[in-house]
């Protein structure tokens, strides 16, 4: 019946979702280590269902770049080099580089404070940003992840082209798998992460381009460094 089959359908996706959901958390948790390797049977078996979800969301982490399929062993965790990370911290100035630009030619997202919708989401980007920043002072990276992913998938999104959130949000969760598996090395990390998100949407929200361009140039700059550093040991 075409009723059970969709439902059905909803059921497994939904489930290949939080499968797919739960190993990115692992990994970024560092639970999960660059090079480990498993397989279907044994993630279907802790969690406790059957390996079709488990299959699809494993292909979905391999298509992200956090996993890789290995023909006979099943899949393993990805791992970044130091070249990686700075392609993406280069990719990701890309990027924001040109979201300003975009801001510099009229752009309506972050100027029309008027619209209550707008003015709602900005709002709640900085309500991410002031999470994120308690986080990065705590030392807390597991929850400093979950805010920072949040808060530049909604930036993002208030420039209204669904492509470049769904591309930057990817790049940032392979850029934080790259940078977990060195951050977890130090003991204590108050003082090393980076939390300038509410500075980054006050100087945007007075369309200060020059100074936004500066807080982000900052930001890479400290992201390749501190990972260098820690892979050199």
């Amino acid at each position: 019946m075409p009723g059970s089959s969709g439902t059905g359908a909803v059921t497994r996706s939904t489930l290949r979702q939080q499968i797919a959901d739960a190993l990115r958390d692992e990994v970024l948790a560092g639970r999960l280590q660059p090079g480990q390797a498993f397989t279907v049977k044994e993630i279907a078996d802790q969690y406790g269902v059957s390996a079709t979800p488990v299959r699809e969301a494993l292909v979905d982490l391999s298509a992200q770049g956090l996993l890789e399929a290995d023909q006979h062993r099943g899949f393993r965790v990805h791992a970044y080099s130091v070249a990686d990370h700075r392609g993406m911290v280069e990719a990701r100035s890309l990027i924001t580089d040109g979201m300003f630009l975009a801001l510099e030619d009229g752009h309506p997202g972050l100027h029309d404070l008027d619209d209550p919708r707008t003015a709602a989401a900005v709002a709640g980007v900085r309500r991410r940003g002031e999470e994120a920043q308690r986080a990065a002072a705590a030392g807390d990276l597991t929850v400093l992840i979950g805010y920072d992913l949040r808060f530049w998938r909604e930036l993002s999104a208030l420039f209204g082209n669904p492509y470049l959130v769904d591309f930057l949000h990817r790049l940032r969760v392979q850029s934080w798998v790259c940078t977990v598996q060195h951050l977890r090395r130090l003991t204590d990390l108050r003082g090393h992460l980076w939390a300038g998100h509410t500075e980054l949407v006050d100087a945007l929200l007075a369309k200060d381009i020059p100074a936004a361009r500066s807080i982000l140039t900052a930001y890479h700059a400290h992201s390749a460094e501190l990972v260098e550093r820690l892979a050199a040991g």
